[in-house]
């Protein structure tokens, strides 16, 4: 990592407040040139809080983009951080009719050209392609990290038309925790206590909203590009990571925007901008690849940004499994269009008997972390315990041939016969080593269910042959000779998908079920990118615990009971000492309970504490809360608790139980 500190232009920040229509005021900061030309604006708009919870990651890039002739902004959400108004729903019409107000308000500004471009990773890069659907005028450019264009099937709530038990649940719950944070009274003044007080009575867990809509209704179509990419008239630049779970968006968005405005990234990476410099590496120079995208958008500049290839993307050499690289071997390659020429679909038909598959509810444990943010436990370990729970199909690589390099989605016909009307099928895809080692090189689910699409629950045919057909998240992998492909398949897959309630399995017809492949024939492509680079750091501090720190993973086997607990922590950030004097504290557990016979028996709960310190205003507040799901046949049963607390006397509590129908879920 390359820290700058020179610069072409000399740079200033302020904090502002930026008023909306209805009269309320957005918290910003602002780093700008120092000159008196008018230039273009950068827009990163999110919940997270700019002046504490990204703040470090906010240093890293904003300074950097000023240093080069930007004013570059970052915006906290109407109910969040240091803004004005009462919390939402994610992305819903309110935040992005702010957001499009913040777009123009910018341009308006005269140290502004008139031409905006947003950013953003995970949130902040949802709500760049939602807003860009939007078409505000002055917005030109986009760059979109880490994000979809699908909020129903390609986000943190369904998979394949299943409710995601792990990261509906978590995020629900780590949103819940994020929106009952204060204000702070070092930026805000006096007021702090009655906006907090006034957010708290509006705050509703995101749990009842998202588990009230199993199926893909209006709901999720709201704020999805994919329903009308032409909508879209903003240049795009899409950047995903082969650990992140949102990189097919990338695949999606140069496949269906003109050529003439969007360019794709995929790397090896985590739910991490690329520079940042987390596992899995190689990082690359990404502020100065997004740079050359404004430049070009922004300011008219002749470089060949555009003449760069529609897709460059990594392909990992084969691996042995492990839960953290600290780089993975591979390359880069480069394709012209999407589908690429270079990619040819290829079939391999499995063969057999039929077979019977009905997995233990505990499969899935060895699944790792849903976002991989780049800690020592994230990835999936060696799959042979998940295999043995599963139907496996395994094609050999012939020892003295080529290997196989595949590049896209691998899609998965199967043909079932359902023992219920209920349940689900996960198809993984292994890369089996001479040593019988098995690495995870990407799945799929699908809600039976959802066979016929995802806005409709038809239940299974019992006793008859269905064909089911599911597309695997992409990848870029090559199988050496002398390995073997493995595709197994299971009937569970917990805690990333929540049982159903019969989860009695299907029996699998070899005969009719084949796996597809892209395979993609080997180039020698010159893909080149910097080395990372950013501004220097905000100077946080990160105190030392004498603690012992817990496991990020933990999995506790109930031989008795048949039981199974697998424990996470998030590993957020612990304490942080601002520079302003501000101090951190957040902590997280999430636990997943499950009996191995007794898809029922399903629990989730997360824990969150956060506390906000600062010594020399004696402001010293806590927030505290509890998040649970559980089920029976009919329902899910949620329950969630929130408790504030200023110095150390509570100050509100409240808690929420609600029975949501079981429609697909």
């Amino acid at each position: 990592m390359h820290i700058r500190t020179d610069f072409p232009y000399e740079t200033r920040h302020e904090d502002v407040r930026i008023p909306l229509p209805d009269g309320t005021q957005l918290y910003a900061r602002v780093w700008r040139p120092l000159t008196d030309e008018p230039v273009p604006a950068l827009l990163e708009y999110l919940p997270y809080r700019l002046t504490d919870w990204t703040a470090p990651r906010d240093w890293q890039r904003h300074p950097w983009y000023a240093g080069h002739g930007y004013a570059s902004v970052r915006v906290d959400v109407r109910g969040h951080g240091n803004s004005e108004g009462l919390p939402g729903d994610e992305y819903d019409a309110t935040e992005l009719a702010d957001g499009v107000a913040v777009v123009e308000w910018l341009a308006a500004q005269p140290w502004c050209s008139g031409k905006v471009g947003m950013f953003g990773i995970s949130w902040g890069g949802f709500n760049s392609l939602q807003i860009a659907a939007l078409a505000p005028e002055p917005l030109r450019a986009v760059v979109t990290v880490c994000s979809t264009d699908d909020r129903y099937d390609n986000d943190v709530h369904y998979m394949g038309g299943s409710v995601l038990a792990v990261d509906m649940h978590a995020w629900a719950a780590t949103m819940l925790a994020f929106v009952s944070r204060p204000p702070d009274p070092r930026y805000v003044g006096e007021e702090w206590r009655e906006l907090w007080l006034k957010r708290l009575e509006a705050v509703e867990p995101f749990i009842h909203t998202w588990l009230a809509h199993q199926t893909r209704d209006a709901y999720w179509k709201h704020g999805s590009v994919c329903e009308d990419y032409s909508a879209v008239k903003a240049a795009v630049l899409a950047v995903g990571g082969w650990h992140d779970p949102y990189r097919d968006t990338v695949l999606r968005l140069v496949e269906h925007l003109p050529q003439d405005r969007v360019r794709g990234i995929i790397g090896p990476w985590s739910h991490q901008y690329p520079d940042r410099g987390l596992p899995p590496g190689p990082a690359i120079g990404f502020l100065q690849e997004t740079l050359r995208w404004w430049d070009h958008h922004l300011k008219g500049v002749e470089n060949d940004v555009m003449a760069e290839p529609l897709l460059r993307s990594w392909i990992s050499d084969s691996h042995p499994p492990a839960t953290v690289y600290e780089e993975l071997p591979g390359r880069w390659v480069a394709d012209p269009d999407w589908p690429s020429p270079h990619v040819t679909p290829v079939t391999y038909a499995f063969g057999g008997e039929p077979v019977a598959v009905a997995s233990p509810q505990q499969t899935g444990l060895d699944a790792g972390r849903f976002f991989p943010f780049g800690n020592d436990a994230d990835l999936p370990p060696d799959q042979r315990t998940e295999d043995a729970h599963s139907a496996c199909f395994d094609f050999p690589v012939p020892l003295g041939g080529e290997p196989i390099e595949i590049l896209g989605r691998p899609s998965v016909r199967l043909r079932l016969r359902a023992a219920a009307p209920t349940g689900q099928v996960v198809a993984r895809l292994c890369d089996i080593a001479p040593d019988g080692s098995s690495t995870l090189v990407t799945r799929g689910a699908l809600n039976l269910s959802a066979r016929y699409g995802r806005d409709r629950a038809v239940e299974a045919q019992l006793d008859e042959w269905e064909t089911y057909e599911l597309e695997l998240n992409g990848i870029g992998h090559t199988f050496p000779p002398g390995h073997r492909v493995r595709l197994a398949v299971s009937s569970a897959y917990w805690p990333w998908i929540w049982p159903q309630p019969d989860a009695a399995g299907f029996t699998l017809d070899p005969a009719g079920s084949a796996l597809t492949l892209p395979v993609r024939a080997r180039t020698e492509d010159a893909v080149e990118f910097g080395e990372p680079e950013q501004s220097e750091p905000l100077g946080v501090a990160y105190p030392r615990t004498l603690e012992e720190p817990r496991p990020e993973r933990l999995v506790v086997r109930d031989v008795a009971k048949g039981e199974w607990r697998l424990e996470v922590d998030p590993r957020y950030g612990g304490t942080r000492v601002y520079p302003d004097g501000l101090e951190f504290t957040e902590d997280a557990l999430e636990t997943y309970t499950i009996a191995e016979a007794d898809p029922l028996s399903a629990r989730t709960r997360s824990d969150w504490s956060i506390r906000l310190h600062r010594p020399e205003m004696a402001w010293d507040v806590s927030i505290e809360t509890r998040s649970e799901i559980r089920c029976d046949a009919d329902s899910f049963l949620t329950s969630n608790e929130v408790v504030c607390k200023e110095g150390g006397e509570v100050v509100f509590h409240r808690t929420w139980e609600r029975a949501i129908p079981r429609t697909a879920g």
